[in-house]
């Protein structure tokens, strides 16, 4: 949530930021409500004082019948303000959980994908003697991806991996882990299940986020979309200590959604199903640490794929294509031989303290307790780098070639189509 303080300090510039992040948010209407919140707050004070004078003059007054009478009116004139401030307060937060983060000076200003920005690139499009095959059509070749038999147990958009493919999963876990544990990252299994106070606190009701999550509406609980959903609030309500920041967590967890909305849209294969594996990197920091932490993520990011040696780019992704809770994006894309393009494979944001002003983090620095910041990255959402892997490093024959990097995991150099038969 943004900080109301700035927008009645500079309702211009948060309302050119909603401009350029496609919102159509008029700014007076918080205005608005944040000067009766104030207003009311003063009158509360006003009368409440006048109270407490005239408590104290009761015992000694002649006219103590007319006090008593006044203290009650003031009483119950207190009651009536504190329940316009509750109203009051509840439409202000309302309001404001209309309005996206306020983004970064470097972030493109654009409409769409169009104007994300390309920042480099690594290595060339794989290219084939033979006519490639898609991921799907291999992984049912070598036995790994069944979606057949997943929907009939759970309909479509489900898959099993088997064999091979579930010892990739654990490949690529095993290679994310050692990387981020390099660099600090404290590994952990979050809870799946979070309440909704605590996915509302990270900013993922709104903006049509809601439609994106299962819930569990008899329990107020909802099923985790990533694991950053889980790991964020873990620390809500604290005040951390600065000297144990930047503090680093790693967490490994299914992802559950809904994907409303995209049906017709990717729906071959693993690519967006409304189940998947990730690890997930999350970040608090010091406010002034955290566009630094924000490129250590993306480094960690381009380290894991350039170990796997996949063609890949960096890309920042403009205004308009910028999720609300983020100040600031930062995509990789990786190239997809059966698609002949560059497809998303991971993301990481700063959020700065747009999810820890809702869940109430800070950090002391100094005499001061501010808030802290947060940032997310993904380390690898499992079924995008195994699309990559079975189709950029795929045969003639319909074997896959392992990359080098996970080999120690696997156990062997090459996934055989008749391998996969034997078993």
């Amino acid at each position: 949530m943004i900080d109301i303080k700035q927008l009645m300090e500079e309702p211009e510039r948060i309302a050119k930021n909603n401009v350029n992040r496609g919102k159509d948010i008029d700014v007076s209407v918080a205005q608005a409500l944040q000067q009766k919140r104030l207003t009311t707050l003063e009158e509360i004070q006003v009368v409440r004082t006048r109270a407490n004078e005239v408590a104290e003059l009761i015992p000694k007054a002649e006219n103590r019948e007319a006090l008593v009478q006044e203290g009650k009116a003031l009483k119950d004139q207190v009651k009536h303000l504190e329940a316009t401030l509750v109203q009051t307060e509840g439409d202000l937060e309302c309001e404001l959980r209309r309005y996206p983060n306020l983004l970064r000076d470097d972030v493109p200003i654009g409409r769409d994908e169009t104007a994300n920005q390309v920042m480099r690139t690594f290595g060339e499009p794989t290219a084939f003697s033979f006519e490639p095959k898609d991921h799907l059509d291999l992984g049912v070749d070598l036995g790994i991806i069944d979606m057949d038999r997943a929907a009939k147990v759970s309909g479509a958009r489900f898959a099993y991996l088997k064999g091979d493919g579930v010892l990739l999963e654990m490949a690529l876990l095993q290679y994310a882990l050692q990387e981020t544990m390099k660099a600090g990252f404290i590994p952990v299994l979050p809870p799946h299940l979070i309440s909704t106070k605590a996915m509302s606190a990270m900013g993922y009701l709104e903006h049509g986020g809601e439609e994106e999550i299962y819930h569990l509406k008899h329990d107020e609980m909802v099923l985790i979309g990533t694991s950053e959903q889980s790991i964020g609030p873990m620390h809500m309500d604290e005040i951390l200590d600065a000297d144990h920041l930047p503090l680093r967590y790693v967490g490994f967890s299914p992802c559950y959604r809904r994907e409303a909305g995209s049906y017709g849209k990717d729906t071959r294969g693993i690519l967006r199903v409304h189940q998947f594996d990730k690890v997930e990197m999350f970040s608090f920091t010091t406010p002034e640490g955290s566009d630094e932490e924000h490129e250590l993520l993306l480094s960690i990011q381009e380290r894991l794929m350039q170990g796997l040696n996949l063609p890949h780019r960096v890309m920042k992704l403009c205004s308009g294509d910028t999720g609300a809770p983020s100040a600031r994006t930062y995509d990789i894309e990786t190239w997809i031989p059966s698609q002949k393009t560059y497809r998303e494979t991971s993301s990481t944001s700063n959020t700065t303290d747009f999810q820890t002003r809702r869940l109430n983090t800070r950090v002391k620095v100094g005499n001061k307790n501010v808030l802290s910041h947060a940032l997310n990255g993904t380390a690898f959402s499992m079924c995008r780098p195994i699309i990559a892997i079975l189709e950029n490093y795929q045969q003639q024959d319909g074997s896959v070639v392992v990359p080098e990097v996970l080999r120690p995991w696997m156990g062997k150099e090459v996934i055989h189509k008749e391998v996969a038969k034997k078993k």
